[in-house]
C-alpha cells in the first residue's frame, strides 16, 4: 500500500479571455444566451457534456481550443460585447437605487431551503426552489439589496430514471462543488468561514459557500466536512430525505445557522423574508440574539415581527411541517433555555392546538409581522385553513395577503421568441417587462412570423424528447429495434400537449385516462392527431406518485397510444426549458383548490404556450376567456371521485369540441384563431406573471415598510417595540371591560341610493382609552349567513357620557344591493403592521 495525492491541472486561460472564469461564477450567465454561447463556440460537444456548466467546461476544455478562441476576432469581438453588457449590468442604477435611494446598502435575507437557478446547480426539486431562484434573478435585475440563504445538498435531491418496467427509480450522485459555480467563503484571515451549533449531545460544524447571482448572492451552508462525524457530515446530504429528525436538523441549520453565518460575515438585514416554513427557526434565533443581549423577551419578540415577512405555499394541511413536543424538547432545549422560557410556552410559538404539537407555518405567522400567499385564491385559501386562530376576526378579513407568483422571463423565454419580441416590442423591452403597455405591441408581430416561430421550437422540442427516450432505453439495454423506433415517435405537426410538474397526485396527471377509448380516438384522428408529453418526478417516499408515472408508461407502450404518449425521465430545468417553449398546450390539472400558484403555466404562458388548467392556483387571475382554456369550475365537490368524474369529462369535451378544432381549422396553412389566442395570452400573461412585477409588489409592500419600521423599532433601545409590548398587555389584561350596551340606526329597511344610514353606540370602555380603540361599522353584501365584500368605516363623533363610557356616532352610504351591517369595537395603534395585530374585538350583539 502506498499513499498518494491528486492535484488538479485545468487549462490556462488566455489573458485576452481570461474574465470567462468571471463569467463562469456568475450565474447572470443562465439567463444571457450570448454569455453561455461563449463557451458553447469554444467547443459545443464539451459543453453538453458539461451539461451546461461553465465551471466544469473550463475545468475540461483543451488548450488548444482555448487558445484559438483568444486568436479569433468573430469570437472577440462577441466576447467584448458579452463582457461590456455583463459590467453595464452589474455598475448601472437599477430600479431599486432609483426608487428608494435611503435604502441602498440596507440588505433584505431571503431564506429558502432550495433555490432552483440552473442546470448545472442541481440542489432544487421542484416549484419552491424555482420560484426561489426566479426571485432572486428579478432581485438582482431590479438592484435589490438582496441575499439569500438557503442549503448545499451533496446528493442534491435525486436523479430520476426509468426502468424496463416503467417504474421510477431514485439515483443519488455525488456532486462535486468544486466544479460548480460556487466558492467557498473566507474570514479576514483567509481560512474558510466555519459556522458551529449546539445539537443535543454535540456540535455540528457548518461551510459557507457563496453563489453570485447578478448582482446579488446567495449563501449555502454545508455540513459534509471533516470536523463533523459521519452521521453529521449527511445533515445536508439530500434535499427533502429522511425522516422528521433528519428534516428538523436541516430547518435547524437553515434557520439558526443561517442567521449565524450572515452575522459571521457581517451581514446585518434590516428585512427577512421567509421563504415557507422551513426557515422559521430563524425568527427564534434573532430573538436569542436579542434576549442575550438584555432584550426583554416580549419586547424582543415585537422588534422581530416589525421587519419580518412570511410565505406560505401550502394550501393543503398535510403539507405543513409538525413536530411533536418531544422532539421539540429534545432538539430546542437549549433554545428555550436561553430564551427564558418553559416547553409549554415555548411550544405556544408554533401551536393552534394547546402546545400539543409545533407548525413551523404558525411559527412563521406568529413571529412575522407579514403573512402572504402566493396567489389570491391561495391567500382566500390560507385565511380559511387559519381562521382558527384570528376568531373572531371574518374570514374575509383574517391578516394574510398575498403576492401572486411570477416567472424571471429571460431565463425561460426562448431565444427565437426574444429577437421577435426585440424586433416588434422594441430592443429595450426586456428593461420594462412588467410594463402592461410594452405588450399591446405582441399584435404588431405578424401571424406567419409567430406561428413559424413557434413551430421552429416545436421541431426542438420534439427531437430533444426522442433523444431522452433513446437514451433511456440504450441506459435500459433495450434491442436496436425499440430504440429506433423512437425516431417515429412524436409528429411535429400533431397537436402537442404537455404535462410536466411535481407527481403528487393532487396533481392528477392520469385523469385524461379516465376514458381511454375516448382518448384514444382523439390521439388516432388521421386528420386532427393529438399527442401527450409527461414529465416529472415523485418524492422517492411518494409510492401512490410512483404508480401515477407506471401507469403512464405502461399505457404509452400500449396501442393505439405508443409514440402519441411518451414520459420524460429526469425532470429538470433544462428539460422545462424545451416543454415550456415547444409544446401546443400546457395541461394543469390539479384538484381545487390545491395548488397554490403554478408556475408552469406561466413559464409556458410566456412563450405563447395556451394553458388548459384547472381554475386554481394563479390561472382564475389569468383567464380572460381568450388566452387559453379552463377546465370545470372552481366549486367543491362532495367526494374526490366525482370531482374528477366531472374534471375529465369536462376536460374530453373541451378537447373535442374547441381546442382541437380551434388548432386544426387553418387559413393559408395557419390557425387564426390559435394565434389570436397565442397572442392574447403573450399580451396579458407575460407581464403581469414575471418576477420583475412580482419583486416589485414584495418591494412595495412589504420590504420597505420591513426596513423602515424595523429601524423604528430598533431605536433607543427598543423603545418603541417596548411601547407596543406594553400596549398590547394593557389593552388584553383590560379587554373585558369592553362592551357596546346600546345601539341606535337612523334610517329605514328600504333605502335608496345616496341615503345615509345614521348609528350611534354607546360603549364601554372601563380603563381603555376612547383612542385606542375604533368603534367600526362594517358592512358588507349579504350571502347566506355571512357578509361578503366586506368593509368598514370608524365611527369618528365622540362624546364622554361617565368615566369609561363614551356615545360613537358614524353614518355611511351604502351601494344597491342587500346589504348587511354591524358593529365592533377593535383596539388600534399607529405601529401596528396590520389592524388585526391584537386580533381582539367586541362585537355589538343583536340590534
Amino acid at each position: 500500500m502506498f499513499y498518494y495525492k491528486t492535484v488538479s491541472v485545468n487549462p490556462k486561460l488566455p489573458s485576452r479571455i481570461n474574465r470567462l472564469q468571471e463569467l463562469a461564477y456568475n450565474v447572470w450567465f443562465s439567463w444571457n444566451p450570448r454569455a453561455t454561447d461563449l463557451f458553447k463556440r469554444i467547443d459545443p460537444y464539451l459543453w453538453e457534456d458539461v451539461y451546461h456548466n461553465p465551471v466544469r467546461f473550463l475545468i475540461n476544455v483543451q488548450q488548444d481550443e482555448i487558445n484559438a478562441a483568444a486568436e479569433d476576432s468573430q469570437y472577440l469581438e462577441e466576447y467584448d460585447q458579452v463582457m461590456a453588457d455583463y459590467d453595464q449590468y452589474m455598475h448601472e442604477e437599477k430600479w431599486f437605487q432609483r426608487n428608494y435611494p435611503q435604502h441602498n446598502g440596507q440588505p433584505i435575507a431571503y431564506f429558502s431551503a432550495e433555490f432552483g437557478l440552473h442546470e448545472s446547480l442541481p440542489v432544487y426539486s421542484g416549484g419552491l426552489g424555482l420560484l426561489a431562484g426566479d426571485h432572486t434573478k428579478a432581485a438582482s435585475d431590479l438592484g435589490l439589496p438582496f441575499v439569500g440563504v438557503g442549503l448545499l445538498y451533496k446528493h442534491g435531491y435525486f436523479t430520476q430514471r426509468i426502468n424496463n418496467e416503467g417504474w421510477q427509480t431514485a439515483e443519488y450522485p455525488e456532486l462535486n462543488f468544486a466544479e460548480m459555480p460556487l466558492r467557498t467563503v473566507v474570514d479576514d484571515e483567509g481560512r474558510e468561514l466555519i459556522i458551529m451549533l449546539n445539537f443535543p449531545g454535540r456540535k455540528v460544524y457548518l461551510k459557507v459557500w457563496r453563489l453570485n447571482v447578478g448582482v446579488v448572492q446567495i449563501y449555502l451552508l454545508d455540513a459534509d466536512i471533516a470536523m463533523n462525524s459521519k452521521e453529521d457530515r449527511l445533515l445536508t446530504s439530500q434535499l427533502y430525505g429522511g425522516g422528521k429528525d433528519m428534516r428538523i436538523s436541516q430547518e435547524i441549520i437553515l434557520g439558526i445557522g443561517g442567521v449565524r453565518a450572515l452575522r459571521a460575515m457581517g451581514i446585518n438585514p434590516y428585512a427577512w423574508h421567509i421563504n415557507e416554513g422551513h426557515a422559521a427557526f430563524l425568527c427564534l434565533e434573532r430573538m436569542r440574539e436579542l434576549v442575550s443581549a438584555g432584550v426583554p423577551l416580549a419586547t424582543a419578540k415585537e422588534a422581530i415581527r416589525s421587519n419580518t415577512l412570511f410565505t406560505t405555499h401550502t394550501p393543503v394541511p398535510a403539507g405543513h411541517d409538525i413536530f411533536d413536543r418531544g422532539m421539540i424538547e429534545h432538539y430546542m432545549r437549549n433554545m428555550y433555555d436561553e430564551l427564558g422560557m418553559d416547553l409549554d410556552r415555548f411550544m405556544q410559538l408554533a401551536s393552534g392546538h394547546g402546545g400539543s404539537t409545533f407548525n413551523m407555518t404558525l411559527l412563521g405567522m406568529n413571529l412575522s409581522g407579514y403573512t402572504n400567499g402566493v396567489s389570491k385564491l391561495h391567500g382566500s385559501v390560507t385565511r380559511k385553513m387559519f381562521h382558527h386562530i384570528f376568531k373572531p376576526i371574518p374570514l374575509e378579513e383574517v391578516p394574510i395577503d398575498s403576492v401572486t407568483n411570477g416567472v424571471h422571463t429571460k431565463s425561460w423565454l426562448a431565444q427565437e421568441l426574444s429577437d421577435l419580441f426585440s424586433q416588434y416590442l422594441g430592443e429595450n423591452w426586456h428593461k420594462d417587462i412588467a410594463n402592461k403597455e410594452v405588450w399591446e405591441k405582441v399584435e404588431n408581430i405578424p401571424d406567419e412570423q409567430l406561428w413559424q416561430t413557434h413551430k421552429k421550437l416545436k421541431q426542438k422540442t420534439i427531437e430533444y424528447a426522442r433523444g431522452i427516450i433513446k437514451e433511456q432505453r440504450r441506459r435500459n439495454q433495450e434491442t436496436a429495434k425499440r430504440i429506433h423506433e423512437v425516431d417515429n415517435y412524436l409528429d411535429p405537426e400533431a397537436l402537442t400537449i404537455g404535462f410536466a410538474r411535481r407527481f403528487a397526485t393532487y396533481k392528477r396527471a392520469t385523469l385524461l385516462f379516465r376514458d381511454k377509448e375516448r382518448l384514444a380516438r382523439l390521439l388516432s384522428d388521421p386528420e386532427r392527431p393529438v399527442q401527450l408529453i409527461f414529465a416529472g418526478k415523485a418524492h422517492p417516499a411518494d409510492q401512490p406518485g410512483k404508480e401515477f408515472i407506471k401507469v403512464i408508461n405502461d399505457i404509452a407502450n400500449e396501442e393505439p397510444f405508443k409514440g402519441k404518449i411518451v414520459f420524460l425521465q429526469d425532470y429538470d430545468i433544462n428539460m422545462a426549458r424545451y416543454l415550456v417553449q415547444g409544446v401546443d398546450v400546457w395541461l394543469n390539472t390539479p384538484r381545487w383548490p390545491m395548488e397554490a400558484s403554478g408556475t408552469s403555466g406561466m413559464k409556458a404562458g410566456t412563450n405563447g404556450i395556451l394553458n388548459c388548467s384547472v381554475l386554481d392556483g394563479w390561472w382564475p387571475e389569468a383567464y380572460n376567456g381568450q388566452n387559453g382554456f379552463a377546465i370545470g369550475e372552481d366549486i367543491e365537490y362532495p367526494s374526490e371521485e366525482e370531482q374528477d368524474h366531472h374534471d375529465a369529462s369536462y376536460l374530453y369535451s373541451l378537447l373535442e369540441d374547441v381546442i382541437i378544432p380551434a388548432f386544426y381549422e387553418r387559413k393559408n396553412g395557419i390557425s387564426p384563431e390559435w394565434i389570436k389566442r397565442m397572442k392574447s395570452c403573450l399580451r396579458t400573461i407575460t407581464w403581469q406573471f414575471s418576477t420583475e412585477r412580482m419583486v416589485k409588489d414584495y418591494t412595495q409592500k412589504y420590504y420597505v415598510n420591513c426596513i423602515e419600521k424595523g429601524i423604528k423599532f430598533q431605536q433607543n433601545n427598543f423603545e418603541l417595540a417596548a411601547q407596543l409590548k406594553g400596549f398590547k398587555e394593557y389593552i388584553k389584561e383590560n379587554w373585558h371591560h369592553v362592551n357596546i350596551e346600546q345601539v341606535k340606526t337612523h334610517g329605514k329597511d328600504d333605502m335608496s341610493i345616496g341615503e345615509e344610514l345614521q348609528m350611534e353606540a354607546v360603549v364601554r370602555l372601563g380603563p381603555i382609552w376612547y383612542k385606542d380603540v375604533n368603534v367600526d361599522i362594517v358592512y358588507g353584501k349579504e350571502s347566506g349567513n355571512t357578509l361578503k365584500n366586506i368593509r368598514s368605516i370608524p365611527m369618528k363623533d365622540v362624546e364622554k357620557l361617565s368615566d369609561g363610557l363614551y356615545r360613537f356616532k358614524g353614518s355611511l352610504k351604502l351601494d344597491q344591493g342587500t346589504l348587511g351591517y354591524a358593529l365592533r369595537v377593535r383596539p388600534i395603534n399607529e405601529h401596528f403592521t396590520h389592524k388585526f395585530e391584537l386580533p381582539l374585538i367586541t362585537w355589538a350583539p343583536n340590534f
